[in-house]
């Protein structure tokens, strides 16, 4: 059976790391699948993790260390593997918001799907999951 790959939001780094689905998901399948996330995308959960944790009364070391040890599973993807896609990404998506063209670019540049909550995504011309979906795509 060859590996299949999807490329991750910053919606979902988060969901893995204050959720239950996400990560079970990503864990379970982490052998069989290969999870990727654009490097923006974890700077991006960095940046919002913080406030969402304050707010849940959640201790902030552990959960950002949760999101660190991801990347062992969630490959970052340095943006110079996808930059060339950029403009081709961004006349996909500029529209609802430009600022999620590195999903699109790497779901581009490695030919796959993007799990994401984010309906920007929907009609972009690449095949999107939602969390509570994703698994049909994981076991077909």
């Amino acid at each position: 059976m060859n590996s299949k790959t999807i490329v991750l939001d910053a919606n979902i780094l988060i969901r893995a790391v204050l959720g239950k689905r996400a990560r079970e998901l990503i864990f379970k399948y982490a052998a069989t699948i290969k999870f990727f996330a654009p490097e923006i995308a974890y700077a991006d959960a960095r940046k919002y993790l913080p406030a969402l944790l304050e707010k849940r009364g959640i201790q902030s070391t552990t959960a950002m260390q949760l999101l660190n040890n991801l990347t062992v599973i969630i490959q970052p993807i340095e943006l110079d593997l996808y930059i060339e896609l950029k403009q081709q990404a961004l006349e996909r998506i500029a529209i609802r918001d430009a600022d999620d063209w590195p999903i699109l670019a790497c779901a581009m540049r490695f030919d796959c799907p993007v799990w994401t909550e984010d309906v920007d995504c929907f009609g972009a011309g690449i095949a999107t999951w939602t969390t509570d979906r994703v698994e049909l795509y994981f076991s077909e």
